[in-house]
């Protein structure tokens, strides 16, 4: 690491304080000294200033120093200023860019999905979504994707008071085989709308969680379902789980997205042949 134009004792802080938050159960003085090849009385004199501050804590029975708690209120307020919009424009810019298909963002609120951003892409593509609009979740794949991740309880309420309305031949509209495709959801880590919102529209999207682990929002690529094939989507899928990850990670998630390693991931053509109506 380049150490150059830096403050000596700021580095040295940032160091220890690096160093006791590997250390679950804290270190000693001696210890930290020894590991960070600095002299007793240099780190003593940190440690104390970090203590005044709230950066650092002694323990009062081991007399070892750890992380203080001003670092979850540091942590928290990082939190609540993350704007999801502005965090996932790279990564949205980046998924127009490799698949020139329309890119959408929404959120999960009130028994819907509301759509906050939409990258046309380069290929012709006319959809009914634009920032701003509201859009059922039983039918859409960023929907299904939300849904796969809430409380089965919570899906339930959500189709009682929505309903599951018919939007195309495609659309399911029976509850048990709407249970099923979420639970293939949560195996492959995305979700597909094969023609279920939109005649000639195939999307497949993936969950956004935030540092709790809730799912918050969803990601997807549209595009005609003649370009939409089933290899595409194949080919879609892990991009789609990694961007899941990337976005989350920013979002502060830090626990393996459901889906990543779970089972094996059942095939597009499998989905649209086997599905129940």
């Amino acid at each position: 690491m380049q150490r150059d134009n830096v403050v000596k004792s700021v580095s040295r802080a940032l160091d220890i304080i690096a160093l006791v938050g590997m250390k679950k159960g804290g270190l000693g003085v001696t210890e930290i000294a020894n590991q960070i090849d600095i002299n007793k009385s240099s780190v003593f004199r940190t440690l104390s200033t970090l203590v005044q501050y709230g950066y650092i804590e002694q323990d009062r029975e081991t007399g070892k120093y750890k992380l203080g708690y001003k670092f979850l209120d540091i942590s928290s307020k990082l939190l609540e200023s993350i704007d999801i919009r502005s965090e996932a424009k790279p990564f949205l810019k980046e998924l127009e860019n490799k698949t020139n298909e329309v890119i959408h963002l929404v959120v999960y609120d009130q028994g819907e999905v509301v759509y906050i951003e939409k990258l046309e892409g380069t290929e012709t593509l006319r959809t009914h979504s634009k920032v701003g609009k509201r859009a059922p979740m039983h039918c859409t794949s960023v929907g299904k994707a939300i849904l796969a991740h809430l409380p089965e309880n919570d899906v339930l309420s959500i189709l009682d008071r929505k309903g599951m309305p018919y939007h195309t031949d495609h659309t399911i509209t029976s509850i048990e085989a709407f249970l099923q495709e979420l639970q293939q959801i949560r195996q492959r880590g995305y979700a597909l709308d094969l023609e279920e919102n939109e005649y000639g529209i195939t999307c497949i999207a993936a969950p956004i969680f935030d540092h709790l682990g809730n799912v918050v929002a969803a990601v997807s690529i549209s595009g005609p379902t003649t370009r939409m094939t089933s290899k595409q989507l194949n080919q879609l899928g892990p991009l789609m789980i990694q961007t899941s990850q990337q976005l989350s990670a920013r979002l502060g998630h830090q626990m393996p997205i459901q889906g990543e390693k779970r089972g094996k991931r059942r095939e597009p053509e499998e989905a649209n042949d086997a599905r129940p109506r």
